[in-house]
């Protein structure tokens, strides 16, 4: 249902800014991508698995004071903010918020 309530948001911005027409403000960007899903997870670095590819543990945020518990298998990330012909330097310990984008997982984080 959140996915229904982005896109009709979407829509309804869209069809806004096409009745406003030069009117409306110059240096707004849309993207929707229909039938498509971004999903965000908070995650934690395991190992560096070779160049900016890292296993990664989802985690699950808990209350204030405690540690992230760690849930599921690992799984391969690649950091975007690293080379992809370098070896990643990203610290074991890191938690990073990690995305599903198509068939891979994302993040962004600085070594």
């Amino acid at each position: 249902m959140n996915s229904e309530v982005n896109i009709t948001e979407s829509n309804r911005l869209l069809d806004k800014l096409a009745r406003a027409g030069s009117q409306g403000p110059a240096d707004i960007s849309v993207v929707t991508s229909p039938g498509a899903k971004t999903s965000t997870w908070a995650a934690k670095v395991m190992s560096n698995d070779s160049y900016n590819v890292y296993n990664i543990c989802i985690v699950e945020i808990r209350d204030a004071g405690s540690e992230p518990l760690e849930i599921g298998d690992e799984i391969l990330a690649y950091n975007l903010a690293e080379s992809f012909t370098s070896q990643g330097q990203l610290a074991t310990g890191t938690y990073i918020v990690m995305s599903k984008v198509g068939s891979k997982n994302i993040f962004y984080a600085k070594p």
